[in-house]
């Protein structure tokens, strides 16, 4: 996976970057402010983006935005300080693949990075639980719920929302992880939804998924 460090911080990329590279991860760029971020996506077309919300010239935000809207199948994570929901949710708006504190283990960060190449969303299960518990507010708020969700697609979106990865939904459901991604592309498709992370957003702005159980 080709991979970009956006962050102001040099002695943090630098350790990012010696982690990604011990990891196998090729780093092709690493840029100190959000301007440099969207112009070596533009020149070096990356798998991945790694951003910090907080940068000069231009912060991480303002970065995906227009990382996304010009190559959508960049994957573009957050890798930041800031455990605020409002940039936790306006990122995930945006359409960031994943939302990521930097305080996070090494192995785990390297394990949730795993997963963005399965289309799974770059989240832990801490972060998941703050966006479902989003997701139930706004469902209740709606009220009655739309009928866009098959109710097996709703069960897979709920568990998808909870950052977990298909072969652990299979197992809650007890069916094969080849019918999970077969759902997960019709959700994909039914809600115009890139990704996982942005499926969930959409979720949370419609109410589209049941409240979980408490």
């Amino acid at each position: 996976m080709r991979v970009i460090v956006a962050d102001d911080h040099s002695l943090f990329r630098d350790g990012i970057i010696s982690l990604l590279e011990a990891a196998e991860y090729e780093v092709v760029a690493q840029v100190g402010d959000g301007m440099a971020a969207v112009e070596a996506v533009r020149r070096y077309r990356p798998d991945l983006a790694l951003l910090d919300i907080s940068m000069p010239e231009m912060n991480g935000l303002e970065a995906l935005r227009k990382i996304k809207n010009e190559f959508p199948e960049t994957s573009a994570v957050m890798l930041t300080v800031s455990d605020a929901d409002e940039d936790l949710f306006e990122a995930i708006e945006i359409g960031a693949d994943g939302y990521l504190l930097k305080d996070l283990d090494a192995r785990e960060f390297l394990a949730i990075l795993e997963g963005i190449q399965e289309g799974e969303a770059a989240v832990t299960r801490k972060t998941a639980a703050r966006i479902m518990n989003r997701v139930k507010v706004l469902a209740q708020k709606n009220g009655a719920e739309k009928e866009i969700l098959s109710p097996r697609e709703v069960e897979v979106m709920t568990l998808l929302g909870e950052g977990l990865a298909n072969r652990v939904i299979a197992d809650r459901l007890y069916v094969s992880e080849n019918t999970v991604k077969y759902h997960v592309r019709n959700i994909l498709q039914k809600l115009g939804a890139q990704n996982r992370t942005e499926a969930v957003a959409y979720a949370m702005r419609m109410g589209l998924i049941k409240p979980l159980e408490e």
